[in-house]
Order: C-alpha cells, then structure tokens, then sequence
C-alpha cells in the first residue's frame, strides 16, 4: 500500500464525506442569543452552563445501511456511539431518550435487544422517548445527556501548537459479519470492564492532561484528527507507522475504521506519557503519532515519504468553526 493510495481512501471514505453538509445546518441556527451555551457546534456534545457543571447534550442517529445489515448492531452502537461522545468531553453519561420508527416487528425486536444489551453494558438508563409504531422505515436514533466539571470539560477545538497528536486504542476487538468498518471491543467484554474504560475519560479530564479530544468516530482515526484541527483551526502531521494497530488488520481498514473504544488527543508533549498510562491501566494501546503545528494542513508520512491529506484554508470537513461566535 502506497501512501497516496492511504490518502485517496481516507479523502473518500463514506465516513468523512458524509460530514461535508453540518455546516450548512449549524449556519441556520444561530446561538450568539443563548449565552447559557458554552460549546456546541465542532464538538462531540454541547455543553450548557448549569451551577458548577456543564450539561452535556448528544445525539446520533443510526445510517439505514447498519439497521438493514445488522438491526442488533443498529441498536447497541446507538447506546454506544452516544456513550463514547459524552465521554470523549471528558464527563459521565446520565440518561438517553430514543425515537425509534417500526416498519418490520422483526427488525425492530433485533433493535430493541441491542439497545438491551447497551444499556446494561454501560449502565446508562433509557429513560423515554418516542414512537413511530406506522412508519414505512425502519429506524433508531438516541440522545443523550451527561455532565462534566467546568473545570474538566475537553474540547474539540482547542488543540495548540507545539502539542503531540496521542491516538489510544483498545486493539482487542474483531469486524463483526458484514460490518468491515466496525471495530467491536465491547460486546464480548465484561459489564465491568468495559465501565472501568469509560471511566478513564473522566480521570484523563481530572487531571487536565490534554488540550483538545474527540472519539474515533465513522470518520476514522486519522479523519477524527482532521476534524479536531479544523475546529482547531490548525494543522498537525502523522507519521502513519506510529499509529497502534492490531498485527493482522490491514493498515487502510484500521484507519477507516469506527473505534469501540478508540480516541485522539493534543496535548503537551510532558503529559503525552500520563495520557497512554491512564488508557494502558483499562487495557487500551497509546502512542503518540505525530505533533500539531499552525499550517492548517493535516499531513501524513509513511516511509520518507509526506502527503497532505487536508487543507484546511481550501477544504472542510464540517466547516464548522465554533471558534466564531455566531
């Protein structure tokens, strides 16, 4: 595998291009009226001014694709992608609601035993919700609410120069059937294992370690950095033989591949060892991969040879700039 050819896959992975449009909708729904609103658009929940904490808010909804591929996955990634995002802000997950629509009974049951087994595997209630028991689709989205510390909250969009760009991972995971971008490491994990991992986000915020963090999401490892630094309004470079990797996996689907339990950091480089101590206790690989510069270019490197993968003063992501007050 070339390096263009890693290049090629992350530009045109489903995962990042299908983020182009948020822009377009977070510009309709301007915030500068809502003082009460600390954070939002670019980040992985919103935060929202409450006593001596934030409320964290977050919510995903489910691609058709996976709820007609593998409605059980369907259901327990919806309880875990929400989970992963109110951890990656460094809080702890209070409630979820779910609006789910029914067209196959079949196909709903199978939603409703993954959202089951989420529940229980992170032990974050369902509390209500809604729904659709007519529609002509089948479908499942959850929000979910949270709560951090002021003092401890971890954003997306304040990465600084000179930071090492940290990727941890839980390498001990498999694809399931049908599902080649799906690294599952929870499933066939201990209740208690699995909490104890969601538990060191909050200890990592605790200690103020890191900058800026976002969960590895669809976008992949190397496309979740991409996002950080366009929010960041900065640029960094990766050396692609740094990044932790099971042994047998190949290099591009690692990389395209939505993380269980997979998150990127920029932090100071006298914090980066602390960082991969805290996740190699849960049982998760660390290294740093790369540092952060001010070039708003994202640049990956693999045998002596340097791409640029994103330019962000020409391209977004998102094009979201929470930077700007709107």
């Amino acid at each position: 595998m070339s390096l263009d050819e890693l290049v090629g896959a992350i530009r045109t992975f489903p995962g990042v291009t299908r983020k182009h449009p948020i822009h377009e909708i977070v510009d309709l729904l301007p915030l500068k009226d809502f003082p009460q609103v600390f954070a939002a658009e670019g980040e992985d929940a919103a935060a929202i001014e409450y006593g001596n904490d934030y409320l964290l808010f977050a919510a995903d909804g489910i691609m058709s694709s996976l709820v007609k591929s593998d409605p059980f996955y369907a259901g327990y990634f919806a309880v875990l992608v929400n989970v992963n995002d109110i951890a990656a802000m460094g809080g702890r997950a209070i409630a979820m609601v779910d609006v789910i629509s029914m067209k196959s009974s079949k196909v709903c049951n199978q939603i409703l035993r993954g959202m089951e087994q989420g529940v229980k595997k992170f032990d974050v209630p369902i509390v209500g919700g809604h729904t659709h028991p007519d529609s002509d689709f089948d479908s499942i989205e959850i929000s979910i609410m949270g709560s951090v510390p002021k003092g401890d909250i971890i954003l997306s969009s304040t990465a600084a120069e000179g930071d090492d760009i940290v990727f941890v991972a839980d390498l001990d995971g498999f694809y399931p059937k049908n599902l080649p971008y799906a690294w599952d490491t929870t499933t066939l994990k201990s209740d208690e294992v699995v909490q104890k991992q969601m538990a060191a986000l909050p200890i990592l915020a605790s200690e103020h370690l890191v900058n800026a963090g976002k969960d590895m999401s669809n976008p992949g490892n190397i496309g979740t950095l991409g996002m950080m630094l366009e929010v960041s309004s900065l640029g960094g470079t990766v050396d692609v033989s740094k990044i932790p990797k099971p042994g047998n996996v190949d290099l591009v689907q690692w990389c395209l591949s939505y993380q269980g339990f997979g998150f990127v950091f920029s932090c100071p480089p006298e914090n980066s060892a602390r960082v991969i101590e805290i996740f190699g206790s849960v049982g998760a690989a660390g290294a740093v991969v790369g540092s952060i510069d001010g070039s708003r270019e994202l640049k990956l490197q693999m045998g002596g040879e340097t791409r640029v993968l994103f330019d962000f003063s020409k391209e977004i992501i998102t094009g979201c700039h929470p930077k700007e007050k709107r």
